[in-house]
């Protein structure tokens, strides 16, 4: 495998042996499929004849005309109906990623259509979103006055306020995370279709030179961002553009930024739409900076594979890595990811992941991956699967607006902002529409889980929990 094409490897690592019982029979290939019909779901904007999640129809078809700009289209982030820049960027990421890694898998499952889809759908929207070579809109909606109400998004009656950065109003992390998304969709789509490529990369050669140009924070630039994905810095995302644009183009200046960087952020605890910094340049021979990323991504490598000692990353006692209450699988799926990426990088070049308390073979990694997969989808102590749809046991009373709220094809009657709450949230009974595809926050640290659309911080599922594992599940099927 050359230097470019293993240049960028960004490395959060969910690795563990089988410890629970008897595993039960997965379909990966039933999974795959619906985790991209999960994406149609999520679609905001004019439907396509194609659509085959037909409980959705047409929404936000007035998107940034407040601002005087067509913003329709996009998708919607999680149970709500806002639509979230940087977190809509780093799922376009991963789901080029996905295609750029996975591409064969996936043609080999018949998906390989509907993936390129699912990242053009979101690529449409940020192309649209990006007017001016410094100017980016990152949000459409607000998050507050979104969450006081319960409404299906086909007629929803919250504002739909759009918000942008600008060279006076920086936001590097949400720049850079967009130029990340556009460089990999322009390498995924390089072949199908060269004129779109060239235009996605046209867009993400100028955000990356906005970003870095014009430094801060987005948050600061998009308050009504703060709330809900505040970024902690965005230096990641820099660097994060950079490993992607010189995956696309092997230009010189890419390498030159990454090897030049001075602050590589140290052994990192997780890879995330909010963390980057584990970016590997994937050459045999390291020195320099290099040296820096490689062994910071490999000691986080081993303590997800348990290997590192007291430094190892905790497991819930039904053998789930765990990181965090809120919405914890989405870091499972993002670290399976660059598990099962990492392994075939392994294997390419003959070698073994070199840990304090042992080494690890690419099959090694592989199982370990299996074994994550196979618990979110039924192997675990409640013998629930926490991706909707998938086996005869999953969350029935999801956190998601649309799928809660009787589909507007068989009931046109308008849902009110509070009466919503009153005659679809409070329902004590499973979702009319079933979200297949999505995958919940999960377990919490003992392995439980309840099964209620109060319940937002396990059971409500966003669009970066799926990306990467559309990825996974090509591999492993």
């Amino acid at each position: 495998m050359s230097a470019t094409s293993n240049l960028m490897l960004s490395l959060g690592f969910s690795v563990l042996l089988l410890l629970h019982g008897v595993v039960a029979s997965v379909d990966y290939g039933t999974a795959l499929t619906k985790s991209l019909l999960y994406y149609e779901a999520q679609r905001s904007g004019k439907l396509p004849s194609n659509q085959r999640v037909q409980w959705r129809a047409d929404s936000g078809l007035n998107d940034g005309s407040d601002a005087g700009i067509d913003l329709v289209g996009g998708y919607y982030d999680a149970g709500d109906n806002v639509k979230f820049g940087f977190t809509m960027a780093f799922t376009i990421t991963m789901l080029s990623w996905s295609v750029v890694e996975f591409g064969t898998q996936l043609s080999g499952k018949n998906e390989l259509s509907h993936a390129l889809e699912a990242v053009k759908w979101g690529t449409d929207y940020l192309i649209k979103s990006h007017p001016q070579s410094d100017v980016l809109y990152g949000q459409v909606g607000d998050g507050d006055s979104d969450h006081d109400c319960w409404q299906r998004p086909e007629d929803m009656t919250t504002p739909r306020t759009t918000f942008k950065i600008d060279d006076q109003h920086p936001g590097s992390d949400l720049a850079g995370e967009s130029s990340a998304a556009l460089a990999a969709a322009s390498i995924a789509f390089k072949k199908s279709d060269p004129r779109y490529s060239s235009q996605l990369l046209a867009h993400a050669k100028q955000l990356f030179e906005f970003a870095r140009n014009h430094q801060g924070l987005y948050q600061s630039s998009i308050p009504a961002a703060a709330k809900f994905y505040s970024s902690s810095g965005f230096k990641d995302e820099l660097l994060w553009a950079a490993a992607w644009l010189h995956r696309a183009t092997g230009d010189k200046i890419y390498l030159d930024f990454l090897g030049s960087a001075g602050d590589t952020g140290g052994t990192r605890s997780m890879f995330s739409w909010d963390d980057k910094f584990l970016v590997l340049e994937g050459k045999v021979e390291s020195a320099g900076t290099w040296a820096q990323y490689k062994s910071q991504a490999e000691q986080y490598i081993c303590s997800c594979v348990q290997k590192a000692g007291s430094n190892n990353v905790k497991l819930t006692p039904g053998g789930l890595l765990w990181w965090q209450p809120w919405n914890g699988l989405q870091y499972v799926t993002t670290a399976m990811f660059v598990t099962a990426a990492y392994s075939d990088y392994l294997t390419a070049g003959k070698s073994s992941l070199h840990c304090q308390a042992g080494d690890v073979t690419p099959a090694d990694l592989i199982t370990f991956v299996r074994s994550q997969v196979d618990y979110i989808l039924g192997s675990n102590p409640k013998s629930m699967s926490y991706m909707v749809g998938v086996g005869s046991n999953y969350p029935g009373k999801v956190h998601h607006r649309a799928a809660s709220i009787v589909s507007i094809k068989k009931d046109k009657t308008p849902v009110t902002c509070k009466g919503g709450f009153d005659a679809w949230f409070n329902r004590d009974a499973p979702n009319p529409n079933v979200l297949e595809g999505a995958i919940v926050g999960g377990p919490d640290l003992s392995d439980s889980y309840s099964d209620s659309r109060s319940n937002f911080q396990q059971a409500e599922p966003a669009t970066v929990s799926t990306a990467p594992f559309v990825g996974v599940l090509a591999r492993i099927a």
